[in-house]
C-alpha cells in the first residue's frame, strides 16, 4: 500500500491527486464502473476508502496503461478481478523498483561526476 494511503477517508479531491487523474473523470468512471462505489458523507460528499483507491488504480491501470475500452475493463474486472488485481500489484512493485533503480543511478552519477 502506498505511504500516501494513512487516512481512512478520501475525499474525491484527495483521490485525484492521488491517482493523478482529474476529477471528472473518477465521477465518470463511477458512473461506467459497478465496482467503483464509495459512500457519501451527511453533506453529499464522495468519500473513498483505501479499498476503493485500489479498485480505482486498477481501473487506470486497465484503461490509461494497457488501452482497454471501458466495457472491455469492466467485463475483465468482472470475470477476473483477483488475477487482474495480482498483475497491477506485480506491475506497481516493478515500477516502483524501476524509480528506486532510477534515483540509485543518478546518486552514482553524481557521485562519478
Amino acid at each position: 500500500m502506498d505511504d500516501k494511503l494513512s487516512k481512512k477517508f478520501y475525499k474525491i479531491g484527495d483521490v485525484a491527486e492521488i491517482l493523478n487523474v482529474p476529477t471528472s473523470t473518477l465521477r465518470f468512471w463511477e458512473k461506467e464502473f459497478t465496482v467503483i462505489k464509495p459512500k457519501r458523507n451527511a453533506k453529499n460528499v464522495r468519500v473513498y476508502t483505501v479499498k476503493d483507491i485500489e479498485t480505482i488504480k486498477m481501473i487506470y491501470y486497465l484503461v490509461k496503461e494497457k488501452g482497454l475500452k471501458l466495457d472491455a475493463a469492466q467485463a475483465m474486472i468482472k470475470r477476473n478481478r483477483d488475477g487482474i488485481s495480482r498483475q497491477f500489484e506485480v506491475v506497481d512493485r516493478l515500477k516502483a523498483v524501476r524509480e528506486q533503480l532510477l534515483r540509485l543511478d543518478a546518486s552514482l552519477a553524481s557521485i562519478e561526476a
